[in-house]
């Protein structure tokens, strides 16, 4: 919304499901044995860095790190500060300026040619709204939420509110304000945002008092692999290690086994046409059809169709896809332009895969690219840190050709 206080600086979205589910447990990891605790948090980047705005991380007194800020250079300094600020028990916001060409001065060696801010906030548990109680809520449930970082950015020395709120879909808030102006603006905002899922972070520079770091938090990834051969085993793999929520379904019943698929959170013995309905989709939802059983893959493909998914990958040449397409038409089924861009076939990137596991990479990859809306391509060829923003994902109806 516009408002004459505030400037808004958009960032590109990032999924940090994995990195707040590690965060939570290494919290009551060291609540057990006694420590004290404080998160780490990019709240604004100008230039480029290595994460960008919304990247976390937990320390411990004892120096254990849960996530990253960075590529290994600001962890060691952080560490430091971490420490100072849970002595104090008092937020601060902690600057990395490396546009200066003599970095070194710095002594993290950044290279990263950007100004980095961090919150560092000491967790009180006492406070029954500090940030691991928010996490904890965002992760309880598969629905987006808000959560609103409140510091001074123009005043180091000032007092840094930290993480101060979080909204959920149905516009319930938790938490409080340091101002009752930013509450009455962020918050219209952030309702919009839930509401448009615009999938993007914002930063809000209220006056000269107070920065707001708005950030759209998405369930992790649900990824449903319909076929448990052995070339699946590497996909779950790789989806495990992202955080991702793994299915997999099949309907030989000796193949879907947890010796196979340790994994996996859910495995399910079905038939395709009852597949589905022991399934919970949403728009976190995708799938990747890799029975190698002709008539399984297009009866799934029948009811995925109509779905609108984000991505459903197929394994295969093109001419096995084409052919389901043209006999469910011929069958009756309405199938839209709309309904093929999300059908991805063969399913990955063109890196050159051969075997199941680098198959398994570029399926991930293509995944990850489609959900972020990225072409794919390389970032030797990304121009600026801010260049892809606002770049669409958009491909073409299936062509006719082999």
């Amino acid at each position: 919304m516009a408002n004459k206080w505030l400037q808004k600086l958009i960032f590109e979205e990032r999924y940090l499901v994995k990195e707040l589910e590690d965060i939570v447990q290494a919290f009551d990891a060291a609540q057990n044995a006694g420590r004290q605790s404080a998160l780490a948090t990019v709240v604004h980047v100008e230039g480029s860095s290595y994460r960008r705005a919304g990247a976390r991380m937990l320390i411990t007194d004892d120096g254990q790190l849960t996530g990253a800020i960075s590529g290994g250079c600001l962890e060691g300094d952080a560490l430091r500060k971490a420490r100072l600020a849970m002595a104090r028990q008092t937020p601060m916001l902690v600057t990395y300026d490396t546009t200066d060409d003599d970095d070194a001065k710095f002594g993290v060696g950044l290279g990263c040619n950007g100004i980095i801010h961090i919150l560092i906030e000491p967790v009180n548990v006492v406070s029954p709204n500090n940030p691991i109680t928010y996490f904890r809520q965002f992760l309880s449930e598969r629905k987006p939420v808000v959560l609103i970082t409140v510091f001074a950015l123009n005043d180091k020395q000032a007092a840094q509110p930290g993480t101060c709120a979080l909204m959920t879909e149905d516009g319930k808030v938790t938490g409080a304000f340091p101002d009752g102006i930013i509450e009455d603006v962020i918050l219209t905002d952030a309702a919009d945002v839930l509401k448009k899922g615009n999938s993007v972070t914002k930063t809000y520079i209220y006056a000269s008092r107070f920065t707001c770091f708005i950030e759209l938090l998405q369930p992790a990834v649900s990824l449903v692999i319909v076929g448990a051969g052995n070339d699946a085993i590497p996909l779950t793999q790789l989806a495990g290690v992202l955080g991702w929520q793994i299915t997999v379904i099949d309907g030989r019943a000796n193949y879907v086994v947890v010796d196979r698929f340790p994994r996996a959170h859910t495995l399910i013995v079905s038939r395709p046409d009852q597949a589905l309905a022991k399934l919970h989709l949403d728009n976190r939802t995708v799938f990747v059809l890799m029975t190698h059983n002709y008539n399984y893959d297009r009866e799934m493909l029948k009811q995925l169709l109509p779905l609108q998914l984000s991505y459903i990958g197929t394994l295969g040449p093109k001419k096995r896809l084409i052919r389901m397409i043209e006999e469910l038409q011929q069958d009756g089924l309405d199938i839209t332009p709309h309904q093929l861009n999300s059908v991805y076939g063969p399913a990955g990137l063109d890196i050159g895969s051969e075997n199941a596991e680098e198959i398994a990479l570029s399926i991930i990859a293509e995944i990850q690219a489609v959900l972020m809306r990225r072409n794919g391509l390389s970032l030797r060829y990304k121009t600026s840190a801010r260049s892809t923003q606002n770049l669409q994902m958009v491909q073409s109806p299936l062509p006719t050709d082999a």
